[in-house]
């Protein structure tokens, strides 16, 4: 099990960090503002459309597609990273987006693809691994040795297909950290979102957001979750899972949030008239949420598990009480782009109800739970004495007169006092 965090451990672990603030004051609800299609739609220009929505809904950050110029439309090859025209559109229209955004007081969070890079030109052995001809040249030594360059042997997992950058590398490290400070200081992204943070250790994602202070990070370490031979039902215990999550935090330096993929492997199979799976054997929520909440970015969907690529999908008819309980709950909650805009008004509206709520009622990250049912058919919570849930299909109220109805909806309700 290595070390679980506690909530006594959350306290003390989640005070603001020197470089800056990187975990802001828990109050951050995220917007994932794209999905696998958007490079297809002139989206810097269709965002910049939405900002006023996106500010007054309440949402402090707005996760952007990654911006570079990429040999994928949807930017996860990247190549010359100071060239920021790309399929979502020109480096003046994101310029503008960005400054609309700051004009609105929603921080923009840069998507930073820097586990692998494509080469411009052909090196050792032949490989397109050295990178003649564009800003940062390296040679073929900035890419791993198992993935066809001169440095050294990658000490994460392996992004296939091509050259993944060497991190160890000190020439590398400060070009990279120079290019973050570009992102940062020149262009106006304040928070960074690390794509594939499996493929290097996370020392560097230390050094890296030391070096170039945004606001807040937040890591994607995507593993698979427990599942049992021979129909691979999801094991009840995901203890092993988050705490794989939980050891990458640690080791940025506790600097970086990490995506809460434990609860929403958990929470996707729960809403199936399963909602006993989300009150561990400690009365706990059996997610990141549950044992280091102030570093726990939750989420129901994303780009690579629902959209048009399918990967892991939430069941998208109990969507709804996905949302109602990350953004009840303590953790850092994001809302996906196509729930919010694409999905209608009673969607956006049910959403933003809920977005209210936990402001007004001052949910944060580090908020107490007490979970009061978690049975097939109904889960119940009550969240800092302020808030109290219930989804499934199982009827529920607290108990006391001092508890109003503040929203519901199809399987779910809110009170709050």
């Amino acid at each position: 099990m290595g070390y679980v965090r506690t909530a006594v451990d959350d306290t003390r672990q989640g005070k603001e960090c020197s470089n800056g603030g990187a975990i802001q004051n828990g109050r951050e609800i995220l917007l994932q503002a794209f999905n696998w299609e958007s490079h297809k739609h002139d989206w810097w220009h269709n965002l910049e459309r939405k900002v006023g929505d996106i500010a007054k809904s309440g949402f402090t950050s707005a996760w952007l597609p990654p911006a570079t110029n990429s040999l994928s439309k949807e930017g996860y090859l990247p190549q010359n990273l100071y060239c920021l025209d790309s399929s979502y559109g020109s480096h003046d229209r994101l310029i503008s987006l960005l400054q609309k955004m700051h004009q609105h007081k929603v921080r923009a969070m840069a998507d930073i693809v820097i586990n692998h890079r494509v080469g411009t030109t052909r090196g050792h052995g032949g490989a397109y691994n050295r990178y003649d001809g564009i800003p940062m040249p390296w040679d073929e030594r900035a890419v791993t040795s198992c993935s066809g360059g001169l440095g050294s042997r990658s000490n994460g997992e392996n992004f296939h297909g091509v050259p993944n950058i060497d991190h160890s590398q000190a020439f590398v490290r400060k070009d990279i950290i120079g290019w973050l400070k570009w992102l940062r200081k020149t262009i106006g992204f304040q928070d960074f979102r690390f794509d594939f943070a499996k493929g290097y250790d996370p020392k560097f994602v230390k050094e890296y957001v030391e070096e170039s202070k945004p606001v807040f990070s937040v890591g994607e370490y995507w593993d698979s979750c427990n599942y049992a031979a021979p129909d691979y039902r999801l094991d009840y215990n995901q203890d092993s899972h988050r705490q794989r999550i939980i050891n990458w935090i640690d080791k940025t330096g506790q600097v970086s949030a990490a995506f809460d993929f434990t609860t929403k492997g958990i929470l996707q199979e729960a809403v199936k008239g399963q909602l006993w799976r989300l009150r561990d054997s400690q009365g706990k929520p059996p997610g990141v949420i549950g044992w280091w909440p102030s570093r726990a970015v939750t989420f129901i969907e994303n780009h690579d598990t629902g959209s048009t690529q399918g990967h892991w999908p939430f069941p998208s008819d109990h969507v709804m009480e996905g949302y109602v309980y990350i953004l009840t709950h303590p953790g850092i909650p994001t809302v996906f782009y196509d729930h919010f805009f694409d999905w209608g008004n009673s969607y956006h509206n049910q959403i933003v109800k809920l977005m209210d709520i936990r402001c007004h009622q001052d949910i944060h990250s580090r908020s107490k739970i007490k979970i009061l049912e978690a049975r097939s058919d109904l889960y119940a919570a009550n969240i800092d004495d302020k808030v109290c849930m219930k989804i499934g299909d199982g009827s529920w109220c607290p108990s006391g007169r001092e508890w109003t109805l503040a929203t519901s909806g199809n399987k779910y309700a809110v009170w709050q006092k």
